[in-house]
């Protein structure tokens, strides 16, 4: 194995669990060294130059101290793009990408517009309309630096969204007639706080990850009302949810006025997606 690799694991490790590490070594590697994973395991890159060793010397000493590895580079993978990130916008994540395969396999082809609530980064929103050309993109966000990551994504992958400014507490948007809303709003609960590494903690925005204990579902009850009045009828809507309230999120859309509702479990087993659909009046 690569000197580097295992210096990573050792250094990081109580950081990042060793797989993990292993991966941030390769990604550091490739960074500096302009190489494959394939270099790196047929020993391409075992021996470095002294600017490429202070490099990666600096890589490793940031993320010792917690810093992400996205943020050091200044991009995140996401569903096979990269995207601008820093600390006024979340790491995109697996599960994340997740929701997006649920989303393109329901309107592959399709014409629809939809509305992506909370866009951040600009991840779900930008990937959706580069993955569905025929799809009519917005993407509401209630910081103004994380628009203006999401509008520099957009603008570096080619993807046309239409990104508004606004808080989903108080809406004032005009958008109505919506084929599908989807959303991965705030949900960890101060409680939760204690479980989270520090990297999470002091390198991400609060706004975007957490909700008071006492509502936990003050992001969703407020999406699901606001989505009854601008989607169509029988349009979807989508949520990437906490694991722990999966039956009440559930149990609050029907309550307000969806059916069809399926709960979804990512890849790890954690139920992480909703897909519901506004009830037709009868």
């Amino acid at each position: 194995m690569n000197h580097w690799v295992i210096e990573f694991q050792k250094k990081l490790d109580g950081i990042y669990d060793s797989r993990e590490a292993k991966n941030i070594a390769h990604w550091a590697l490739q960074h500096v060294c302009d190489c494959t994973t394939t270099d790196i395991l047929l020993g391409r890159c075992d021996h470095l130059n002294e600017e490429q060793i202070r490099e990666i010397e600096n890589i490793l000493e940031r993320l010792c101290q917690g810093e992400p590895i996205q943020h050091i580079f200044g991009e995140g993978e996401f569903h096979g793009y990269s995207f601008k990130v820093n600390g006024d916008v979340l790491i995109p994540r697996p599960e994340t990408a997740e929701l997006v395969d649920l989303i393109a396999d329901d309107y592959q082809g399709k014409e629809a517009s939809f509305l992506d609530i909370g866009t951040g980064s600009g991840c779900i929103a930008i990937t959706l309309k580069r993955t569905i050309e025929r799809l009519t993109a917005h993407a509401m966000d209630i910081s103004p630096k994380a628009l203006n990551v999401a509008k520099e994504n957009a603008e570096r992958l080619n993807a046309e969204v239409n990104f508004i400014l606004d808080d989903i507490l108080h809406p004032e948007t005009s958008l109505k007639e919506l084929d599908f809303i989807v959303s991965n709003p705030p949900y960890i609960t101060e409680e939760e706080k204690a479980e989270m590494s520090a990297n999470v903690l002091n390198h991400e925005p609060h706004l975007a990850l957490f909700v008071n204990h006492e509502n936990p579902l003050l992001f969703y009850e407020a999406i699901a009302d606001f989505s009854l009045n601008r989607l169509k009828e029988e349009g979807a809507l989508y949520f990437e949810i906490n694991e722990h309230f999966g039956k009440e999120t559930s149990e609050m859309l029907s309550r307000k006025g969806f059916d069809e509702i399926i709960i979804r479990k990512d890849l790890q087993g954690k139920e992480r997606m909703i897909r519901c659909k506004k009830r037709r009046k009868r």
